[in-house]
This record gives C-alpha cells, sequence and structure tokens, in this order.
C-alpha cells in the first residue's frame, strides 16, 4: 500500500496561521468598530451646538446698557434712549439703573482720574460677558481736554473697549450703528469675539498708558 501523502504544513504551523490570520483580521475591524453610546455622544454634540447658537442669539438680540453718564455726551444718550431713535426695535433694550443687570456700558463723556475707580467698580459688578463702547471723542481718545492733566486719553487706558463711536458731539445714530456692530461681534460674525483685551486706541498717536 504506497505511503499517505504527507501534509504541507504540520499541525501546530497551522494553528499558528490561523491564529495570525485572526489577528489581522481584528485589527483590520478596530478602525470600522463604532462605540456602544455613538448615538447619545452625536446627540449631545448636536445639543451643545444647537444651545451655544441659541444662546449666541439670545445674547446679540438683548443688550442691556446701564445708565450712566459722564459729560456732555450723555445729552445724546439720553435722545438715543428717547422714542425718535426707537432702539429696543434692535434689541436695545432699556438702560438699567444698577450694573448687576446689565452687560453693556457705554462710556458717554471725559473720564477724569478721579472716575476711574468709580467707573471700574461698575464694570466689575456688571454681568459677564460685558461689553463696553466708547462714545464720543473725549471717551475715545481725550477730546478737547487730551493734554489736561486729570483727563485720560480714551477710556481704553482702563477699560477694553468693543467698540468705539466717533464724534463731537457723537450723534444718536453712530451708537445705533456702533450697537449694531456690537451685535455682531457678539454674534461671533466678525473678528474679535474670542479675546478682548486693552488695544492700543487708532485715534491717539502716542503710546500712553496709566
Amino acid at each position: 500500500m504506497p505511503d499517505a501523502q504527507e501534509a504541507p504544513y504540520t499541525q501546530e504551523e497551522l494553528m499558528n496561521a490561523e491564529a495570525e490570520m485572526t489577528q489581522l483580521t481584528m485589527d483590520s475591524l478596530k478602525k470600522y468598530k463604532m462605540n456602544n453610546n455613538v448615538m447619545f455622544t452625536k446627540l449631545s454634540d448636536a445639543t451643545q451646538a444647537i444651545a451655544k447658537r441659541m444662546v449666541n442669539w439670545s445674547r446679540t438680540n438683548s443688550l442691556w446698557p446701564l445708565q450712566f453718564g459722564l459729560a456732555c455726551c450723555a445729552m445724546e444718550l439720553m435722545d438715543f434712549g428717547a422714542s425718535r431713535i426707537d432702539a429696543e426695535r434692535k434689541g436695545y433694550l432699556l438702560f438699567r439703573g444698577t450694573p448687576r443687570q446689565c452687560d453693556v456700558m457705554i462710556v458717554a463723556g471725559w473720564v477724569t482720574k478721579s472716575m476711574v475707580p468709580r467707573i471700574k467698580r461698575l464694570y466689575e459688578q456688571m454681568a459677564k460677558p460685558r461689553y463696553v463702547v466708547a462714545y464720543g471723542e473725549c471717551a475715545t481718545s481725550g477730546g478737547p481736554w487730551w493734554e489736561s492733566y486729570n483727563i485720560i486719553k480714551g477710556i481704553d487706558q482702563v477699560l477694553p473697549v468693543d467698540v468705539y463711536a466717533v464724534g463731537c458731539p457723537p450723534k444718536p445714530e453712530n451708537l445705533f450703528g456702533a450697537l449694531m456692530k456690537l451685535q455682531e461681534k457678539v454674534g461671533g460674525k466678525s473678528a474679535g469675539d474670542k479675546e478682548r483685551s486693552i488695544t492700543e486706541n487708532p485715534r491717539r498717536a502716542e503710546d500712553f498708558r496709566l
């Protein structure tokens, strides 16, 4: 009786090859493996994205200015709050008498060095996120009194300013346009919505800091 043909592989080699093939198959399937909570993870991301957009939308369309004025620009600020401008149609709500219910500070008028601590205190008491609008030449660069010993050369010397509204006196329409720019910044449609700092005023030539 003829001898049986020998197998090309031994039993041990066959087991090793089978184990290697199984390992290769498992490795190739790892990148296609789905997590058990993948649906909940995606739902959570979608919820966060929707909530973020809703929060930005609500902040953009409900700006609460602080009711205070420093000098003659405050007269124009009163005109802005009157019925002729009708600022509430764009989401610029009533001026509030307490800083804890406000998120926008409109600095209207020149700022003396003796007033700086008071303005800082009001700013620190405002609700976060909070924004600052420099309204008029005095709040922007010191105005006609920029060489005075007791007038600071712009409120951006002590507070981070988001929008500048120039003019002497500035018209209420200038403030209306400045708040529209602020809405774009709050909504993330313009640059500077992520980080705010005390930057150099483009209307002031020299680099002066208190």
